[in-house]
């Protein structure tokens, strides 16, 4: 899949007015409400985007003080996001909101400009800019999630999607590797149909290892948005099916996923 910069940021800025229309009609008291990202309220969801859209900022100019701010950060243990979600849990909602736009513009403005191509560290391995505005459009929509899921709304699924089911294509290894187990070398062909009828596929027709299904599904099920059972994910061997079960296509540490909401389960 080939993108450019000013593609990734074009589609970024319109995943961000999705959330920021969306929270323009919250009342203050709103932003308390509990998401169904455990222990995590509105303005956890919003404190999140916007620490690591600066660090982001921080990653790709000033890679040095990244590496010192994020040693620090991770030497606080796994739980690291959830301890600075807490930091900012009592500041006001108008300094919060402004924060995240702020942050948000500042993240663009700076990539706008960047090599696609270059390489910029992380909590994790090293990734290109690319990748890591890749990362930003999939935590902003995985976010909007939580928040919208809160309130009972349903967005309408867009060909963005397709950043998002890419990206958890290329996590399969590091969803293996995440928990400890052993990344098959058995390829796996994904088959998504795309909200707008289109057909998005990655891997060898010819694996034995398929994964098919509507493409918001897999996305939802790859940001652990979702638990597999709610979905018309259908998994065929045993190496696409093991991994739609630990599926994870962001960083740190291993997520607990969502409870299902249905029992039923079509696999082959």
């Amino acid at each position: 899949m080939m993108t450019t910069v000013n593609d990734l940021l074009s589609d970024l800025v319109a995943e961000t007015a999705v959330l920021d229309d969306f929270l323009a009609d919250l009342a203050v008291d709103d932003w308390e409400t509990q998401t169904p990202a455990a222990g995590w309220a509105v303005r956890d969801q919003v404190g999140h985007l916007a620490f690591f859209d600066e660090a982001a900022v921080l990653a790709a100019t000033d890679p040095d003080r990244f590496r010192a701010d994020a040693a620090r950060l991770i030497a606080l243990g796994p739980g690291f996001p959830d301890i600075v979600a807490e930091r900012f849990r009592t500041t006001p909602v108008t300094e919060l909101s402004a924060w995240y736009r702020a942050a948000r513009l500042e993240l663009i403005t700076t990539f706008v400009s960047l090599d696609g191509k270059a390489r910029m560290p992380w909590y994790g391995p090293d990734m290109s800019i690319t990748t890591c505005l890749t990362a930003r459009l999939m935590e902003t929509w995985a976010h909007a999630q939580d928040v919208l899921d809160t309130f009972g709304v349903e967005r309408t699924p867009t060909i963005r999607l397709r950043h998002v089911a890419h990206l958890g294509v290329q996590t399969r290894g590091f969803s293996f590797q995440l928990r400890g187990r052993t990344v098959p070398l058995e390829p796996v062909h994904v088959v998504l149909t795309a909200p707008d009828g289109d057909v998005w596929q990655w891997g060898e027709p010819s694996a034995a290892n398929r994964v098919e299904g509507d493409a918001l599904d897999f996305c939802l099920v790859v940001t652990q948005r979702r638990h597999l059972d709610d979905t018309q994910l259908v998994a065929h061997g045993p190496v696409a099916t093991e991994w739609l079960t630990i599926a994870q296509a962001f960083a740190g540490a291993p997520g607990p996923g969502r409870a299902p909401l249905t029992r039923s389960r079509r696999v082959s």
